[in-house]
């Protein structure tokens, strides 16, 4: 009997293990059950703030400037300010007519119609009211590298706030959700052409200064041959009278100073003709191949044209605070239609513009050699170029900055 109640005891430990484990089992799995559980919530919360951060994703991305296609292609700002008027417009009737929401005012709370149907009334007017806050939020921020993005934006937003609001049976429509998104494409390409107009009018005004210190150096220019040209008049005229009263050895003398009289005065005439020609053509001018080399880098040059007189003004001017070394001329041609000769280089590099979004940025990334081709085929006199780049202060900076580096 004592023999087999030890086997019993035995046998009953052996059960109680093995219920041990198959609680220990029970446990384990409900464990895994609850890991896998959260697991999902993990990945669902992962998969919903991938999509929270797509502006983000949109932003590094830098969606291409040059890839977008307008959608409206107006003429002015105003015009765009119009269609925007229109649209907002057409948003404010649908909420009138109570068009903005998918809806049924059918409903009751407990027995009450009424409170039924201003519940659902109140419902709508605060779903718009969050859908129109959200969109302004993201249409005032809306820029090129995230217009995407915000498109995207505004399309969550609707489908988070007619969920919100299934239960009530409430919903944006797709035309009030449709107006919003073309809202949102209007604003972006108003703020661009209002981008656009204000470059155009700095680039008008520029143009005007420009014209202005040409004008105002021809005139200048013209005042001072018209009276050297009086002065060379006056002092041969001069001379021609002391010719006839002076005797014949004093007339060699005044003989070779008349015709030093005469020469300079067919200089200055010379120098005048060219004066009123500018004065009277307006399009004659200098068109300009400058370099950068410290500031652009290597074969980045810039073509632009000038109606001064003295067109290395122009030059210095553009090489002054704004860039840290000065230009090197490559080019300085002369040409009776300056404005033509620039406007045909411009058409030949178009697609070598450094700044492909800003038509009057006028750096082309481009070898002088293909600059000196088109030159020569639209312009029918001789015209010397320098190839090389003297970069003084850029070299010398590099100069001094690898002594430094010697030194350190």
């Amino acid at each position: 009997l004592e023999k087999e109640k030890e086997n019993l005891v035995n046998k009953l430990d052996d059960i109680t293990s093995l219920v041990d484990i198959s609680e220990s089992k029970q446990r384990i799995t409900n464990e895994i059950d609850d890991l896998s559980t959260k697991k999902q919530e993990i990945v669902n919360e992962i998969m919903k703030l991938q999509e929270n951060v797509i502006e983000l994703k949109e932003e590094l991305l830098m969606q291409s400037f040059g890839f977008f296609e307008s959608k409206y292609n107006f003429e002015s700002s105003e015009a765009y300010q119009v269609k925007m008027n229109e649209i907002r417009k057409e948003q404010k009737q649908l909420v009138k007519d109570k068009r903005a929401t998918d809806h049924s005012l059918d409903w009751t709370i407990g027995s009450d119609t009424k409170k039924g149907r201003e519940f659902i009334l109140d419902t709508i007017k605060l779903t718009i009211r969050a859908f129109n806050n959200e969109c302004d939020n993201v249409i005032l921020k809306v820029k090129f590298n995230n217009l995407e993005a915000s498109e995207k934006r505004i399309n969550k937003v609707y489908e988070d706030l007619n969920k919100l609001t299934d239960m009530q049976n409430v919903s944006i429509t797709k035309q009030y959700l449709n107006l919003k998104i073309a809202e949102l494409y209007l604003k972006y390409e108003y703020e661009q052409k209002k981008q656009e107009e204000k470059e155009e009018q700095l680039a008008i005004k520029e143009q005007m200064r420009e014209e202005a210190k040409a004008l105002k150096e021809l005139e200048k220019a013209k005042e001072k041959v018209e009276k050297e040209e009086k002065h060379f008049e006056q002092a041969i005229e001069t001379l021609k009278q002391q010719l006839t009263e002076t005797n014949e050895n004093k007339q060699a003398k005044l003989l070779a100073k008349l015709k030093e009289l005469e020469a300079q005065l067919e200089e200055t005439k010379k120098n005048k003709e060219d004066v009123l020609f500018r004065v009277q053509h307006t399009r004659a001018g200098y068109v300009y191949i400058i370099s950068n080399i410290g500031s652009f880098g290597e074969n980045v040059f810039k073509i632009g044209m000038t109606r001064r007189l003295e067109p290395m003004d122009r030059v210095k001017e553009l090489g002054d605070a704004s860039v840290p070394f000065t230009f090197d001329v490559h080019g300085m041609i002369f040409s009776e239609d300056a404005p033509s000769l620039e406007n045909a280089l411009h058409k030949a590099f178009a697609d070598k513009k450094v700044n492909k979004v800003n038509e009057r940025k006028e750096f082309f990334k481009v070898e002088l050699d293909e600059i000196e081709d088109v030159v020569k085929k639209n312009h029918n006199k001789t015209v010397a170029f320098t190839k090389l780049a003297e970069a003084e202060d850029f070299r010398k900076s590099l100069q001094l900055q690898k002594e430094l580096q010697s030194l350190s």
